[in-house]
């Protein structure tokens, strides 16, 4: 039994407790132990934000891939004339915020990822003397969470990395990114695709229920533009980069002027194969040839829009269930940031009703897609008008597939 565990026994009506595992959510699914602590056990006392630089905006992306496009079919006409080859399609920036709710996104190289002859961003080489690009990016947000929660970065004992790509395999960019703070304690990456943030939260919870940290933080680097595949229509215009953190404490501990309760997690994983990338240190030993297609993001949206929209409805809805709360109690949701028809369903399946944009705000339309970052970044930018006793749920999902959410309070 963990420490929380211990302290729940003695709450009065406690809700919940540690170290409980979650039901299946349907038929299929594959329940993940998900720690439920009582309120006021653990509190969120910051959150942090870096953006990029660099905005690009959808006209933007579609002339460069126009150019491409054009370029590409010219030079395999005669394939695409025997129908050997498909030709590609020209993308339409009225399209893509029309299908999307995305009108730009920011990026940490814009040059690289508008030439129509290399579509990728550029990224100089660093030594490894160098601080990586990653731990770079994370170093701000951490900074703005830890001067929200009143903390000193050598106070910090737990330091979680969660996102959908790493740029290396070790060290780990946590431990990197422990060492440029002067943080104590230990620390790890985690990939759960666009789920890491929620997922790393609870590890992060986790830790401070059973007493191997004191002080955590939860940080988010997403670099999506280097897994973005920018050649083609269906994905060019998805992705945005952006580096969220979130300091979690004991509410014993805390002393931030704003807090938010963690009144509890859960976690949910169903595998399937919609959303998937191939990149991966084993490829140079496979043999036979991949598409080249396979190494970065691909998914097979609308199979991914007809499954997951009500696995996170459902998921929500039981974890309100759990708390015994209405839908219509909760203030706001902050949702995973990748479509905006997407979230406008969900939020619908939960409140029986199109929530609007107070209720469930948007930040796509100007980070697009940032992956696991993307629902922080609405807690981030869209709670500073919420009073105490205001409740909330922060929601990801995604590859994996992968589903994960918080349910908070202000106190």
């Amino acid at each position: 039994m963990c420490r929380c565990c211990v302290r729940a026994t003695t709450s009065p009506a406690p809700t919940s407790w540690c170290c409980r595992a979650e039901p299946p959510v349907g038929p299929g699914s594959t329940p993940v132990a998900s720690a439920t602590v009582p309120s006021a056990d653990v509190v969120i006392t910051g959150t942090g934000l870096f953006t990029p630089p660099y905005s690009i905006s959808n006209a933007e992306l579609v002339a460069s891939l126009t150019v491409s496009v054009n370029e590409w079919n010219a030079a395999h006409a005669s394939e695409i004339a025997v129908g050997a080859r498909e030709a590609r399609q020209v993308p339409d920036a009225e399209f893509i915020e029309k299908a999307s709710g995305i009108k730009s996104r920011f990026v940490m190289n814009k040059d690289g990822v508008l030439d129509p002859h290399r579509l990728r961003p550029h990224l100089p080489l660093r030594g490894e003397d160098e601080l990586g690009l990653q731990a770079e990016m994370a170093l701000p947000a951490i900074y703005e969470a830890l001067a929200q929660a009143g903390r000193r970065p050598d106070e910090v004992d737990c330091v979680i990395v969660g996102c959908s790509n790493l740029q290396r395999a070790y060290p780990a960019v946590a431990i990197e990114i422990q060492a440029a703070l002067g943080a104590g304690g230990w620390a790890y990456d985690m990939n759960v695709a666009c789920s890491s943030a929620t997922f790393s939260i609870q590890s992060g919870v986790d830790a401070l229920c059973n007493g191997s940290a004191n002080l955590v933080v939860v940080v988010n680097p997403e670099i999506t533009s280097g897994h973005n595949n920018f050649a083609m229509r269906d994905h060019h215009f998805i992705f945005g980069d952006a580096c969220t953190a979130i300091v979690l404490e004991r509410t014993a501990d805390a002393i931030a002027s704003e807090q938010w309760e963690v009144l509890r997690g859960r976690l949910q994983t169903k595998f399937s194969n919609a959303i998937r990338n191939d990149f991966g240190f084993l490829n140079p030993s496979e043999d036979g040839e991949r598409d080249s297609m396979e190494l970065v993001f691909r998914q097979r949206g609308q199979q991914v829009f007809k499954e997951v929209c009500p696995m996170v409805v459902g998921h929500i809805r039981e974890q309100l269930d759990a708390l015994t709360l209405e839908p219509a109690g909760v203030r706001r949701f902050w949702l995973h940031q990748a479509n905006l028809k997407m979230n406008q369903l969900i939020a619908k399946g939960v409140l029986g009703r199109v929530p609007n944009e107070d209720e469930a705000p948007v930040i796509l339309d100007r980070y697009a897609n940032t992956s696991s970052a993307g629902s922080v970044i609405a807690f981030h930018l869209h709670r500073g008008d919420l009073v105490s006793g205001d409740l909330g749920v922060i929601c990801s999902f995604g590859a994996g597939y992968s589903i994960g959410s918080q349910v908070v309070r202000k106190r």
